[in-house]
Parts: structure tokens; C-alpha cells; sequence
């Protein structure tokens, strides 16, 4: 069965001027839980996506309540199923304390650009990598290994920080962060940033997540680039 990829384009209106596309097979969503991993998180350096000029995480999350890192890839399918699932939290939260910044990995910035349309993201966005072949080389791909992320490419692969416990000194921010190795399950996510901020009158201490069926399937990023194609 061949199922039409729909992208929510009042978030993001360049998708909207996209062709209709369609997915082989079915659309295969990797749905994954929030798990606490011991991780070493390091401080990054990285170019803005729109300016280039540099961000350094530790000074960027200063005085942050609560950081999503999510590393995504453009032309992944479970990226752009994820895209407006992370911009719905993040405009309907910023406000309480949540701030999003996502990592372009295995695309160009002109692609990435792009992606987002001539007002560009709601939130910072930078560049980390802009070639497949750099796949190997990148901070992404050793974290989401050491996370038992199997996945060929990654993406998304999504980071929640909280820079008040951070290590005051050195390369390594934190010893460990909640991870999830796919996409966000919109309602656990919704439920950690509420706990998080202190929203909910909940313990703070281990988030239950539920758990979603096919959330270990390969993901449609997977899939090369050229199975996506006009109908």
C-alpha cells in the first residue's frame, strides 16, 4: 500500500511549495521512548545555519531551563515527520523555559535553508556536517552509538539538557542526558517538558514513558534518497 506523505505546512511554509511525495511501501515512522543515558555530553562549537557565525552550546544554554539538541538530516522522512512535532512544543513552551537547537547533519546549508523557508526556523538552527560521507566523522554519530542508536543515519536523533547541572568546568557538560534514538513520541515528550519546568506537580525524578509499537522498525531514512518520489 502506498500512503501520501503529508507535511503540516502551516508550521513550516516551505514545505508547503514541495511536490506531493510518496513513500514506497508505507510510511515508516521510528518512533523512540526518552531513556536516561550516561552519555559524556561535550560542548560543541558549530556555525549558524543562517549567518555562520558561531555558537558555542555552553555559552548558547546559559541561563536555559530546559534544551532540546535534535540532530536531524533534511531528506530524512522521519526528520520531517518529526520537524513540526518540535516546532508545535517549542511554540507552544518557550515561554515556560524550553528552547530548541538543531543540528544539520549530511545536507548542505543551502538545503537546510531551504528546508525551513525565507523566514527560517522558529529556533536557532547549525551546522555540524553537510556531506553523507562525513556520516562517520561527526559528534552525532558517536553519541547515538554510545546511546545504542543502530541506525544506519540517525536521524533524528534527539538530546534534552538541562544546563543548571551542568559540570561547571571542562569538556564534558554533563555524565548523562535524556535521549531519544528516533522520533519523539509527542505526548511522553510533552509530559517530560511539562515535569521539567515544573508545570505538572509530578516527581522530577524518572519520567515513565510509554512505549510505541514499531519503534525499533528501520526508519524511512534508510531509505536512499531516490525512493521518494513524485507520485
Amino acid at each position: 500500500m502506498i500512503k501520501v506523505f503529508v507535511i503540516a505546512s502551516f508550521i513550516f511554509p516551505a514545505l508547503a511549495l514541495l511536490p506531493a511525495m510518496t513513500v514506497s511501501a508505507q510510511e515508516n515512522h521510528e518512533y523512540a521512548k526518552l531513556e536516561e543515558k550516561k552519555i559524556d555530553y561535550r560542548d560543541w562549537t558549530f556555525k549558524n545555519l543562517q549567518d555562520e557565525t558561531p555558537v558555542n552550546l555552553r555559552q548558547w544554554a546559559a541561563d536555559k531551563p530546559l534544551v532540546l539538541v535534535v540532530y536531524f538530516a533534511t531528506w530524512c522522512p522521519n526528520w520531517r515527520y518529526e520537524a513540526p512535532v518540535v516546532a508545535k512544543l517549542y511554540d507552544k513552551y518557550k515561554a515556560q523555559g524550553l528552547n530548541v537547537v538543531a543540528v544539520n547533519e549530511y545536507a548542505s546549508g543551502k538545503d537546510a535553508r531551504a528546508f525551513f523557508g525565507d523566514k527560517g526556523a522558529p529556533y536557532t538552527v547549525v551546522v555540524e556536517s553537510e556531506r553523507r560521507d562525513a556520516r562517520e566523522k561527526t559528534t552525532h554519530y558517536t553519541y547515538r552509538r554510545l546511546t545504542d542508536d543502530k541506525r544506519n543515519w540517525g536521524s533524528p536523533y534527539n538530546i534534552f539538557l538541562e544546563p543548571a547541572k551542568f559540570l561547571k568546568d571542562g569538556e564534558v557538560l554533563t555524565e548523562k542526558a535524556w535521549v531519544s534514538n528516533g522520533e519523539l513520541i509527542e505526548k511522553d515528550a510533552e509530559d517530560f517538558i511539562r515535569v521539567r519546568l515544573g508545570l505538572d506537580k509530578k516527581t522530577t525524578g524518572d519520567t515513565p514513558q510509554s512505549a510505541t509499537p514499531g519503534s525499533d522498525k528501520s526508519c524511512g531514512c534508510e531509505l536512499p534518497l531516490d525512493t521518494i518520489k513524485k507520485p
